[in-house]
């Protein structure tokens, strides 16, 4: 396999676009692997110009480097090989917005508040370090196995048609930061423009607003609606567990990525003063009165048998208790009143 600037072994390609392609890469040096973009000279670039383009594209990426934030692929230098910059990042294992969308659909709107806060929260980050994005896509958005978001691009990509040229009149801006994560809202939720994401959606996109959104303020409802919980299907009202909110569905908290499910208070707590309830408790003791009627059925059936039996042998004394059969004797016998008794057959 390729060994770039004598260090980085090449092993598979792991994305490819129209301003690079971004390897998977073992450093033979720390014996760790990385992601290593390979950056794309445009078609229709002179070739006098192709070393300025590199000087300018290493310029950004080393100043991407000082760069730290949780939501921010972590750059950590730049690799020269035959004259070509390469750039070297940490390996985020996870798939892209734009992979997750095509194979599952729009996101929920909490994940997709989730995923707005933090590629926002990237951004803002970004800005305060001197170091701008020229335009968040799906494609510039790593949804991490690890829960975590991670916002790529910074200093490798450029969204501006005039690759070739010197940077932009205009440098981009925290306004077109939020226009970019209209945007990209939009897209995750498929264009879903109702409820509150949709109302956020609306702010970021509208251009005439009399009163800017700041990034501050725009981040802090994302945040907040990515906390909220939904009441869970099929879940009954005075039965549904009660989170850190009182209500209903209501999870304490959610880590980064984790659709945590909502527990109970007590458990969020880290215990309770009640017991739990063993199984069946509080049901009807029904076995002692099973057994108590089957005990008294066998005693009567007893006594009847008794009777029968007293009652069909011949010369049958007082019955229990002291009470005298009525049955007569014997053949001939007379029963009460004087009436002659029938033999039994």
């Amino acid at each position: 396999m390729t060994v770039i600037a004598g260090r980085y072994r090449l092993l598979d390609v792991l994305a490819e676009g129209a301003t690079g392609t971004v390897w998977r890469a073992l450093d033979e040096t720390d014996r760790h692997e990385v992601a290593l973009k390979e950056l794309r000279v445009p078609d229709g670039v002179p070739a006098d110009d192709v070393p300025l383009l590199y000087a300018r594209r290493e310029r950004e990426a080393r100043a991407a480097a000082r760069l730290s934030h949780p939501a921010v692929v972590k750059v950590h230098g730049v690799a020269t090989d035959d004259g070509r910059p390469w750039v070297v990042m940490e390996l985020v294992r996870g798939l892209t917005l734009a992979e997750t969308l095509d194979a599952g659909g729009p996101l929920p709107p909490r994940e997709a508040a989730r995923v707005g806060a933090e590629v926002l929260g990237a951004l803002r980050a970004a800005r305060e370090a001197g170091v701008g994005h020229r335009g968040v896509t799906p494609d510039h958005v790593l949804l991490g196995n690890d829960g975590r978001v991670v916002v790529t691009g910074f200093g490798t990509d450029a969204g501006s048609p005039d690759l070739s040229g010197p940077a932009p009149g205009r440098p981009a801006g925290p306004a077109d930061d939020l226009r970019s994560l209209g945007a990209l809202l939009d897209t995750a939720a498929a264009g879903g423009r109702s409820g509150p994401l949709g109302a956020i959606v609306d702010g970021l996109l509208d251009d005439g607003r009399d009163a800017p959104a700041t990034a501050e303020r725009v981040e802090g409802e994302l945040r907040r609606l990515a906390g909220r919980t939904e009441p869970r299907a099929g879940a009954e009202s005075g039965n549904a567990p009660t989170g850190a909110g009182g209500s209903p569905g209501d999870a304490p908290g959610d880590g980064p990525g984790r659709g945590a499910g909502a527990v109970p208070a007590e458990d969020a707590k880290g215990g309770s003063d009640r017991r739990p309830r063993r199984a069946g408790a509080g049901a009807p003791r029904r076995v002692p009165v099973l057994v108590a009627g089957v005990v008294g059925a066998l005693l009567i059936a007893g006594a009847l048998t008794y009777h029968a039996v007293r009652d069909d042998g011949p010369g049958a004394g007082p019955a229990p208790g002291g009470v005298s059969s009525t049955a007569p004797a014997g053949p001939g016998a007379t029963g009460a009143g004087g009436v002659r008794a029938t033999p039994r057959s």
